[in-house]
């Protein structure tokens, strides 16, 4: 497949995921770049350390800006005060070119993210079930 039409792909793929799945693939991708700044950190590479902190701080920025207060409550709060913590996390990694910030933030994100994964099997569970009911 050349690369413009999986680009097309990729960009279709995610205009037509669900609010789930696009979650779950957010926070896919912060655990990738997470990785990828802990491999520059052990090889030396500051340019693709920062590249890669920058874009799983954004990521988790991104998560933290879509918190809905009115909806989520006290889960919300919690979730933006982790959110908060794991940015604070990245600017130290980088600033100090240190990996241990960076492997609490991934221990982090992959407990949040095996979190979501059950919550959204849930949630479609419960919604197959309700379907099935209904028929």
């Amino acid at each position: 497949m050349n690369k413009n039409a999986y680009q097309k792909y990729k960009t279709t793929s995610v205009q037509s995921a669900s609010r789930e799945k696009i979650l779950l693939m957010l926070y896919e991708g912060a655990i990738k770049f997470t990785k990828l700044a802990i491999k520059a950190i052990e090889e030396k590479k500051i340019a693709d350390r920062g590249m890669n902190i920058g874009r799983a701080f954004d990521i988790i920025m991104e998560l933290n800006n879509t918190l809905d207060h009115k909806v989520g409550g006290e889960i919300a709060s919690q979730l933006e005060q982790l959110y908060m913590f794991m940015m604070e996390q990245y600017t130290q990694a980088n600033i100090k070119g240190d990996a241990a910030p960076l492997h609490a933030n991934l221990k982090l994100l992959n407990t949040l993210y095996d979190g979501w994964v059950q919550a959204v099997e849930k949630i479609k569970k419960e919604s197959d079930d309700s379907g099935q009911k209904a028929g």
